[in-house]
């Protein structure tokens, strides 16, 4: 089948009613956690093959949380997918009300090679699990994860309910010509807005999830070698390829020092003799390039070395960078981290309110009217006191953007809410009528109705 014709074959699956089932659903997402258990050992070697992945990592970011989302799923789709009673105002006497949930219908997932396994499967699982039939096109980059990602789907369901288009951009273009009824986009910005201007012409309702650079605050009360640890952790984890890697420190001046002097220690003992067999590599050539133009050498304090016939980039920290430096005018999705200082807390809050929102925000510091100040404050999508990452590794909170990192959200219920139309409806007695509402319009009728109203 051709592009146009699994669409129109999917949309005539959905159209039979075979996805309204919630025992259905629940069935196949059955069948998908025990397909990729029984996989997992491929899923690992895929990702060692694509990313340099170490299977302790691939559990911890791609399977593991995949199969927690299944869980969850597995858990609550039911209840998810029922009928939810409202109350119903006097004024529409003799009724009762309700909000039915209902699938959009055929929805396109296109995911990115960073994540190529959680990010395909994660928002997938949340369609389905809304009664939705799905084609997920996977990133050309990860070439073996898509090519195990399709193998494992076309083991699980049929091609009229969900299938995989793999491919690069000729696909995505082929794609984005046909009409969805949702689309679901990780990725850059740039393709992002391309995305979204494809859907405007349909009229397709679209959740966009990309990225930006997201801070780290660290104040002069924070437990600096905690924070070393747990942002080195965040920064490493996938090479820096993570949309919530991050991007740089904005710090007291008065602790910058001692930071810089714990973040070279936590560096040498995760990656002792500089052993950086395990650790991930770039994806591809383009984009080792892109990162490693980021480096200036006259900043660099530690680390910075790179191999080009590895694709591998160092774990690198720059001091004294500026603002206008080229590190700071993109995201940087690689290993690098640079360091700039503020005086005051406000002056740091105001840095960052005069740039792009970003994705993820994260912020180290003892003090609790310290917390409030910047999770008030500052409008971001998501993110972490004390930590890096970890908000996003649950079931039980949306994650997602605001402004240019991206719209909507997705994780647990929240995917369920963005793959699903909540419809209102007044189920309206047919035993009594009361003729209020109807002309003629007359003084009692306006007296009564004021009561009601």
């Amino acid at each position: 089948m051709n592009t146009h014709e699994l669409v129109l074959k999917q949309r005539e699956y959905y159209e039979d009613g075979k996805t309204q089932s919630a025992e259905e659903r629940v069935y196949y997402l059955r069948r998908l956690k025990s397909t990729i258990l029984k996989y997992e050992k491929e899923i690992n070697s895929a990702l060692k093959g694509d990313l340099n992945k170490h299977p302790f990592e691939t559990k911890m970011t791609e399977t593991g949380m995949v199969i927690e989302e299944l869980n969850y799923f597995i858990k609550n789709t039911r209840r998810f997918a029922r009928n939810k009673r409202v109350k119903t105002p006097v004024a529409h006497f003799c009724s009762k009300s309700y909000i039915h949930p209902e699938p959009y219908g055929v929805v396109l997932i296109m995911s990115p090679w960073n994540y190529p396994f959680q990010l395909a499967i994660e928002p997938l699982i949340g369609a389905l699990a809304a009664g939705n039939c799905a084609i997920l096109k996977p990133s050309a980059y990860a070439k073996n994860t898509s090519s195990l990602v399709k193998k494992i789907i076309e083991e699980v369901f049929p091609s009229d309910y969900v299938a995989v288009i793999e491919g690069g951009r000729a696909e995505n273009e082929e794609l984005l010509n046909e009409k969805f009824d949702y689309i679901f986009f990780t990725g850059s910005k740039a393709v992002g807005k391309y995305v979204m201007k494809c859907a405007s012409e349909k009229l397709t309702p679209v959740s966009l999830e990309l990225g930006g650079k997201s801070p780290v605050i660290i104040d002069e009360t924070a437990n600096i070698k905690l924070a070393a640890k747990r942002i080195a952790w965040g920064k490493c984890l996938n090479a820096g390829q993570t949309c919530v890697a991050p991007d740089y420190i904005l710090i007291d001046k008065r602790v910058k020092e001692q930071f810089i002097d714990e973040y070279i220690k936590i560096i040498d003992l995760f990656y002792e003799n500089e052993n950086y067999s395990y650790f991930p590599r770039i994806i591809n050539d383009k984009h080792f390039q892109r990162v490693r133009a980021l480096i200036d050498d006259d900043k660099v304090i530690m680390g910075g070395a790179v191999k080009a016939e590895e694709l591998f980039i160092e774990p690198t920290l720059m001091d004294n960078v500026a603002w206008d430096d080229a590190i700071m005018k993109e995201e940087i999705f690689g290993p690098i981290l640079p360091v700039l200082t503020y005086d005051a807390l406000d002056q740091a809050i105001k840095m960052i309110v005069e740039r792009p929102r970003p994705l993820a925000l994260y912020l180290f510091t003892s003090d609790n009217s310290v917390k409030k100040r910047v999770v008030s404050r500052i409008n971001f999508g998501g993110g972490c006191i004390n930590d890096t990452i970890i908000h996003l590794a649950t079931s039980h909170m949306g994650f997602g953007g605001i402004g240019e990192s991206g719209m909507g959200s997705y994780h647990g219920k929240s995917s369920f809410d963005t793959f699903t139309h909540y419809k209102s409806i007044v189920d309206k007695s047919t035993y009594i009528d009361v003729p209020v509402r109807y002309a003629p319009y007359t003084k009692r009728k306006k007296k009564i109705l004021d009561k009601l109203m």
